[in-house]
């Protein structure tokens, strides 16, 4: 739909833009990314013909953009500026209506029915109508950038230009607008190029992007290509580190501040852990890398607190999770902060060690039992019953794990725990075959995020050989502990 080939230019004979190509297609929600000076609304204003082109081509539809008349062109382009402003205190509507002008024709420019049609459709589809004999002067800035957006789509423009759309409004304004460009994209086949300051948004709401440094092309790709770490580091010239979005297949970035609160506060062990009839609890200075199944934050975060809670066997609740929030909240643990687990199991027969590695050591705590031993190869036997946790673990690592070390402890863990549970021939009361875990096994894995990188954490590497150690002979002594208290 729109191509540029070899495109230059600038301002007074100046190239900001230098040599640059490429195509948007027919409904594409393109974005324009760049550090401040790099030519993005340079190249805006070229592509909307406000800007001369000094060398190559700009072609809508394959005719050069020159080659329409000023009028032709808006009903081609229509533009949506960063700082839209108004001279005289018009209504919406009012507002809306004057981007009907280049559909109009005669010398006195006569309003017509198909005009009417389209601003309160336009309006309407935009959420401006409810108020649309309202002064736009009287407007909050959310409100105003939407009746700007609705007199843009009131050109009916094959082709919308915006510069940075979201500066200056508020987050939940910022997702409505490229919610409601994203629809026009899918719906109406609006061709949407779009300056980016917020790299995020970009990522979330593009099908492609252009990333210019100094006037010239870096980089042209999907989203997942285009905001590569390492490129982005280098074109910004700051620290990021890239992650997915945890809802929607699209990349995301975040900013690595130089840290001047971080306190080295030694190794997590012992010293930190305290024990009474209702709970174990660890608790650290400074938040921990976690990676956990707990009751309370599952999943990755960062938690400062730990506890492990004692239950009675025949718990049950409705809302375990509320209610182990509430019971958090009542000891003095804020949830936010804190990962929370329960098991039936005694707690006095804990088994907690310490081991160390070269430059780096774990500290591991165990409570297990086995009354609800699954072997998982034959758990389709075994009826569906919610009952609090049985063997959990907690693998405290002080060092620095990369995201691949975090998911191959939890790996390298559950293995020696079936080990453990395979030497001592725990049996699956359902199946009378070896047991491999319990059916409510939990496991945390945290790290300090200093010291050592630690980059694995498979059952051959330092940090593996050590958890799998440690792991295997705290789960051992820790059902031997509950097959004692059983006897007894």
């Amino acid at each position: 739909m729109l191509r540029v080939q070899h495109l230059s230019g600038g301002y007074s004979g100046e190239a900001v833009i230098k040599n640059l190509s490429f195509q948007v297609k027919k409904g594409e929600l393109f974005g324009i990314l760049g550090p401040n000076g790099s030519g993005k609304t340079t190249l805006l204003k070229m592509l909307s013909g406000i800007l001369p082109v000094q060398a190559g081509e700009i072609t809508i539809n394959g005719v050069p953009i020159q080659s329409y008349s000023p009028k032709m062109l808006a009903q081609k382009v229509a533009v949506l500026s960063q700082h839209s402003s108004e001279s005289f205190s018009y209504t919406v509507k009012e507002t809306v209506a004057l981007g009907r002008y280049a559909h109009q024709k005669g010398l006195f420019q006569t309003w017509r029915q198909t005009d009417e049609t389209v601003v309160q459709r336009v309006m309407q589809q935009i959420g401006v109508s409810r108020f649309q004999e309202k002064p736009i002067q009287e407007l909050s800035g959310g409100e105003k950038q939407r009746v700007f957006l609705a007199q843009a789509l009131a050109q009916e423009p094959e082709i919308l230009l915006l510069d940075e759309p979201t500066n200056h409004l508020d987050l939940s304004f910022q997702k409505e607008l490229l919610d409601l460009l994203r629809e026009w994209t899918m719906e109406n086949g609006l061709t949407v190029i779009s300056i980016f300051h917020d790299l995020n948004l970009a990522g979330l709401y593009c099908d492609r992007l252009l990333l210019l440094e100094q006037g010239r092309m870096k980089s042209n790709h999907v989203p997942n290509e285009v905001l590569r770490e390492e490129t982005i580091r280098e074109v910004y010239q700051t620290n990021i580190r890239k992650h997915p979005h945890p809802q929607v297949a699209a990349p995301q970035l975040v900013l690595m501040p130089k840290r001047q609160d971080m306190v080295h506060f030694g190794k997590i062990d012992h010293s930190m852990l305290t024990l009474t009839q209702e709970f174990i609890m660890l608790t650290t200075p400074q938040p921990l890398r976690t990676m956990s199944s707990g009751v309370i934050g599952s999943g990755t975060g960062w938690y400062q607190s730990f506890v492990n809670r004692h239950v009675d066997k025949d718990y049950n609740c409705s809302d375990h999770r509320a209610e182990m929030a509430a019971f958090l909240t009542a000891n003095g643990f804020e949830p936010a902060e804190t990962v929370g687990m329960m098991t039936a199991v005694i707690l006095e027969d804990v088994v907690h060690q310490e081991y160390a590695g070269e430059g780096f050591s774990i500290f591991v705590v165990v409570t297990a039992g086995i009354g609800n031993a699954v072997d998982a190869s034959k758990s389709h036997l075994h009826v569906v019953e919610t009952v609090p946790g049985t063997i959990n673990t907690w693998v405290f690592v002080n060092g620095e794990l990369s995201e691949e070390a975090f998911i191959q402890s939890i790996m390298t863990a559950t293995e020696a725990k079936t080990k453990a549970i395979q030497d001592l021939q725990v049996i699956d009361s359902v199946t009378g075959t070896i047991a491999t875990g319990t059916s409510t096994d939990s496991i945390l894995i945290a790290a300090t995020q200093q010291g050592r990188k630690l980059d694995y954490a498979g059952t051959i590497t330092p940090l593996g050989k050590l958890i799998g150690k440690a792991v295997y002979e705290c789960t051992t002594e820790a059902i031997k502990k509950s097959r004692k208290r059983k006897e007894m």
